[in-house]
């Protein structure tokens, strides 16, 4: 069984910077994983995505730029660094293990889910 823990979160203020980490089983070293998001009355949205061994990436325009995913495949450990955070990038961030060893930016296609972390930024 896939597993997946999210840690980082916190309050920031606008412009500050937040790293959150996504430790995954060792079952998830050849998986894709996705960064997701999810504000109250929301849709959960894709946040960033990178494949299995690092050398692929997907941002959406709402974070591209400001937003950096990478993953230590020794530690098993996926990152995103999220730097000038504005005030709608508050939400629960999700890590996902994809079903697939490249990227790929529907939620549907993402297995295992961790419980999320809270970002609150305020402005």
């Amino acid at each position: 069984q896939t597993q997946l823990v999210e840690s980082g979160g916190g309050l920031v203020q606008a412009g500050d910077s937040l790293r959150l980490s996504c430790s995954a089983s060792r079952t998830a070293s050849n998986n894709g994983i996705g960064w997701f998001r999810q504000a109250p009355g929301k849709e959960r949205e894709l946040v960033a995505t990178i494949s299995w061994n690092g050398d692929r990436t997907y941002y959406p325009d709402s974070v591209r730029g400001r937003f950096t995913i990478s993953r230590d495949r020794t530690k098993n450990t996926v990152y995103l660094q999220m730097n000038s955070l504005k005030s709608e990038d508050t939400a629960v961030y999700y890590c996902a293990a994809s079903l697939y060893a490249t990227t790929t930016t529907s939620a549907a296609n993402y297995r295992y889910w961790g419980q999320g972390t809270q970002v609150t930024v305020s402005s």
